[in-house]
């Protein structure tokens, strides 16, 4: 009964389409072809036919010359072979023998005589074979059109827009956590649809838009599920790709018809997703000012600028590119509130963790708010993903509880991927992976303001053959000169390592030098921190015609600035490789042991590079950074900040003026001026010796969160990556 259940969905289905009409068409023409056929003749071979006629055994005969035919009406039964025949026979003819057969037919003169049948076409025939073929036509176009606006033929110029379920809402604000401003926000605009005599009475106006933009997976789309579970009227959801088709004028009619929609409807709200797909800015990008895109924007800009304040109709958008809109679109009386929807900062995790927690049976010893903090950077789509990748691996080792070990892992596949337990390296690039990591976590733990380094491994994840883990302690909105140089050595710990040690650098530091340089060329041409260029921005993010702008782009420089910043680039990047050099040089023995015990277990956590980490040697700080050499020196440091401001913090803020003139790599200006370090022959510890690791100074080390986003919490997702 079941089963018979499932295949009617299939066979309704089935004889929808145009198909089935098509076939049974050609099934009545050919039946009706084989009952208006001539019946009752039996067909013999021609020469056989001719003797009939020269014998006189033919009564009456006709000619039909259409299908080259002749059929005979005997005198008597025709038996052949002790085959009866009967009375009616034909056969058939070549072309080439018409002539003849047609002198047979009039020597024979049949009792009865002969007709002639002359090929003719009647008037409806001729029509049909007229019409036949723009029929064709016509249904394949009805085919095509109906498959791409959902088997309604006339609805492809209608909205696409659907319509929420307010009666049984699936997500409503109790089910969202870590963005707290842009909810209470979006209250508002919930209130003001339910009582809107309330905001009338000050004299307040409804806001005709708003616009939610920020990160992918920070939750801008389930705000918006949330306000149509609250909201208690219509709520038209659709994307921004679902205006734009390959029809002129689709677009712009679909936009007509959402909007009529929603004033028939009004009080209700219109939610837009990805609006960056129609909404870009125009300009003499690619495509011109004609393409259909242009024409659907156009017509959106109008129908905002249409709304009438009385009609309650409230259109909210989501984009993760909020730089590419069209500066029309997102002016005040369009969308008049701009909300950010950012990463949430360690409450706000603790909170997201504790709403997808529900339902998911975790351990006694589990705490979400330590979770919270290992997860810096992680927006609320990571933080789901990681509690549901725990709970497949629960499940997938049989397990009732979801405990600390399963969400390490977790967290690590999240943020590197999945383990290769099948990745089998030989004990020479287990060896350079050990110094490698090894090597970024040393330099990490001898800079002065880099983050705790709180994981190693040298077990392959992802694409990476090894990993270090580098968290921020709190959350972090920007970073220092000093921060970013601090990271920029770490950066290029794991390749000093291996010029250390081996003598003989891999293809393995590839996407540190690539981290490295977009940071350095950050610091040059975007953040003010150079020297010879000064606090100036180099570059236009302007230059991108398929965002629907202008060409250009970097020509306003000439060939000596573009020199400079690469030299200025070039000299940062040597000076966090002279400060990863003297990081491992001078802690060579803490490098051996780190490696060793790399090899010995593989994964160290933090716990236990605080043990391996007690001896080591912290490089000096840097001199006082002036962007111009010849002001003095400031000897007044910073305030000290209020109590209820200051917190548990401590410390000395940017103002400090406590200056270590230690003469090391990278203590002058540009980092670069210091002592020559000789060059370590040292070569690497040997894994087979159990009495450990031996020998003065050495290094390895990458993390799967390299120093990639100077402006908050570092969290990208470095790691020793193989260079094959």
């Amino acid at each position: 009964m079941a089963e018979s259940n499932k295949r009617r969905p299939l066979l309704n289905k089935a004889t929808k389409g145009p198909l089935v009409w098509i076939v049974l068409a050609l099934l009545v023409v050919s039946i009706g072809a084989l009952l208006f056929s001539r019946v009752g003749f039996s067909q013999i071979d021609t020469q056989k036919g001719l003797e009939l006629l020269q014998d006189d055994k033919v009564e009456q005969a006709k000619i039909v010359d259409k299908d080259q035919r002749v059929d005979l009406t005997l005198k008597d039964d025709l038996t052949i072979d002790d085959q009866d025949f009967g009375k009616k026979v034909q056969f058939f003819y070549v072309e080439q023998r018409g002539e003849q057969i047609v002198k047979a037919v009039d020597s024979a003169e049949p009792s009865k005589g002969y007709t002639d049948e002359v090929p003719k076409q009647s008037w409806l025939m001729s029509l049909l074979g007229t019409l036949i073929p723009f029929v064709i036509i016509f249904v394949v176009f009805w085919f095509l059109i109906s498959q791409m606006s959902g088997g309604k033929m006339m609805n492809f110029g209608k909205s696409k827009a659907k319509l929420v379920n307010k009666e049984n809402p699936d997500v409503t604000f109790k089910d969202v956590a870590g963005v707290d401003e842009a909810l209470e926000e979006l209250e508002e605009i919930k209130e003001f649809l339910a009582e809107p005599e309330k905001f009338k009475a000050v004299g307040a106006k409804i806001p005709k838009g708003v616009l939610l933009y920020g990160q992918p997976g920070t939750g801008k789309t389930l705000l918006a599920k949330a306000v149509a579970g609250e909201a208690g009227v219509p709520f038209y959801s659709i994307s921004g790709s679902d205006f734009v088709e390959m029809y002129v004028g689709v677009g712009a009619s679909r936009v007509r018809d959402l909007f009529e929609q929603a004033k028939t409807n009004a009080p209700c709200i219109i939610f837009i997703d990805e609006i960056d797909a129609v909404g870009r800015q125009r300009g003499a990008g690619m495509g011109g000012g004609h393409d259909e895109r242009e024409q659907t924007l156009n017509q959106l800009l109008v129908e905002m600028d249409g709304f009438d304040v009385k009609t309650n109709v409230i259109l909210i958008a989501a984009t993760n590119r909020p730089d590419v809109l069209d500066p029309a679109l997102l002016r005040p009386g369009r969308f008049d509130r701009q909300i950010p929807v950012e990463a949430p900062d360690m409450k706000g995790r603790e909170h997201i963790l504790e709403v997808h927690s529900e339902g998911k049976p975790l351990a006694d010893d589990v705490d979400l708010g330590q979770i919270a903090k290992r997860t810096p950077g992680f927006s609320g789509a990571d933080l789901a993903n990681v509690l549901n990748e725990a709970a497949l691996l629960t499940a997938r080792e049989n397990s009732k509880v979801i405990d600390n070990r399963i969400l390490d892992e977790a967290i690590d596949r999240v943020i590197a991927g999945p383990q290769k337990r099948t990745r089998l390296m030989n004990d020479k690039e287990r060896l350079i992976t050990a110094y490698h990591e090894g090597g970024h976590a040393l330099v990490a733990a001898a800079m002065n303001q880099t983050d705790p380094v709180t994981k190693v491994t040298i077990l392959p994840r992802g694409r990476a053959l090894g990993y270090t883990m580098v968290m921020p302690s709190e959350d972090k909105y920007s970073t220092t000169r000093n921060e970013l140089l601090d990271q920029l050595a770490y950066a290029m710990g794991g390749r000093v390592a291996e010029e250390v040690v081996f003598h003989d650098p891999t293809t393995g530091a590839s996407n540190d030098i690539e981290k490295a340089t977009n940071i350095a060329r950050k610091m040059v041409t975007q953040y003010g921190m150079s020297d010879k260029l000064g606090m100036v921005k180099i570059g236009d993010d302007q230059g991108e015609p398929f965002a629907g702008r202008g060409y250009g782009g970097g020509d306003e420089y000439g060939d000596a600035t573009l020199s400079s910043i690469d030299r200025e680039v070039r000299e940062i990047i040597d000076a966090a490789h002279a400060d990863a050099y003297w990081a491992l040089t001078h802690n060579r023995d803490v490098l051996d042991d780190l490696a060793y015990q790399l090899l010995e277990r593989e994964t160290l956590d933090q716990a236990a590079l605080a043990e391996i980490f007690t001896p080591i040697v912290k490089r000096p700080t840097r001199d006082v950074w002036l962007a111009n050499d010849e002001r003095p020196v400031s000897e007044r440091g910073p305030i000290d900040p209020p109590a209820p401001l200051s917190g548990d913090r401590s410390g000395k803020g940017h103002g400090n003026s406590e200056v270590d003139t230690t003469d090391v790599p990278g203590a002058g200006p540009t980092g670069v001026n210091g002592p020559h370090v000789p060059h370590n022959p040292t070569g690497p510890i040997n894994p087979n010796d159990p009495t450990g690791p031996t020998g003065p100074h050495g290094a390895p080390g990458t993390g799967p969160e390299g120093p990639t986003n100077p402006g908050g919490p570092d969290n990208s997702d470095g790691g020793r990556e193989s260079g094959y």
